[in-house]
């Protein structure tokens, strides 16, 4: 079979394979073993040029521009990063979310925040959607039991190519299922002893949505993996909460840290209940964290 190259996106990557869907087909491809040489890897989200060789199958040739990528999960030009977090069982780890929220930003992914099972504490977690809001986030409150929110969420993902994190537990694939029935996810039930749903998810792979966009659910999405794969330097953080923005010029110092420095603008404006305590004391939290990283450590 002899066809031109063509261009495809990337929807599932398994077992050294890359399915590229185009618009003839979906083919099943390995990639050149130039790849290897440049230190370069394809990922689901990558637009790429591909070679059909049988029918059906073909190898991954170029790679186009990424707008950006994720180590952990390996995805790639994320439009927008949908970040679910339970209101009870289990409960919200905010320096978890933050976190999510921070690398986000970094990353330049617009991110989006999904708080679930708001049945089981709608007042918690209708005040829990006004702090993120405050701060300028997309804030959906949902309830997979009841259905409420879901459509609002599903209006949200049309035309683009959204990733869905969170911990395990928190209902991120009964979600993706109530979003979606054809999805039929694997679930998994909270483990009483760990207090943890157990991981469910094994690979990467885009959904295409019937109103258009994708969807990605990804295998885990642990404060472990962030540390090691997406670090942010600590002068790099404060750019990383949006809420801080308008302050930080009006900082007394130069280099403010924005952690206990006297005539910074952004602890007087978390005094003045402008900025949530939570999400400055996570960031103090962070910044500690990122204290340690060395750039030079990153090459």
């Amino acid at each position: 079979m002899n066809m031109k190259n063509i261009q495809g996106l990337i929807v599932k990557a398994l077992g050294g394979f890359y399915y590229v869907k185009t618009t003839q087909a979906l083919f099943e491809c390995r990639a050149r073993g130039k790849f290897r040489k440049i230190e370069q890897t394809p990922l689901v989200g990558d637009e790429v040029e591909i070679s059909p060789t049988e029918e059906g199958k073909g190898y991954v040739t170029r790679i186009l521009p990424r707008r950006n990528f994720l180590v952990r999960p390996p995805l790639a030009n994320i439009d927008r990063l949908i970040l679910v977090t339970s209101i009870d069982e289990p409960a919200p780890n905010t320096l978890v979310l933050d976190k999510l929220i921070a690398i986000a930003e970094h990353k330049e992914i617009d991110p989006a925040v999904v708080i679930s099972k708001a049945d089981l504490q709608k007042d918690q977690a209708v005040a829990f959607a006004d702090i993120y809001r405050g701060c300028g986030f997309d804030v959906f409150v949902v309830s997979n039991e009841t259905g409420e929110g879901v459509d609002q969420v599903r209006a949200y993902l049309q035309g683009k190519l959204s990733a869905f994190c969170g911990n395990s537990g928190v209902g991120k694939s009964s979600l993706l299922n109530r979003i979606d029935e054809r999805l039929q996810l694997e679930t998994a039930h909270i483990s009483q002893k760990l207090g943890r749903g157990r991981h469910t998810t094994r690979h990467v792979e885009l959904y295409e949505l019937p109103e258009g966009g994708y969807i990605a659910d990804t295998p885990g999405f642990s404060s472990v993996d962030l540390e090691r794969c997406e670090v942010i330097l600590k002068d790099q953080l404060q750019y990383c909460f949006r809420e801080f923005e308008e302050y930080i010029p009006q900082c007394k110092f130069t280099g403010c840290s924005h952690t206990c420095e006297k005539g910074c603008a952004v602890i007087r404006a978390v005094e003045e209940g402008k900025i949530p305590i939570s999400r400055h004391e996570n960031y103090r939290a962070l910044y500690e964290d990122a204290k340690n990283i060395k750039e030079w450590e990153l090459k």
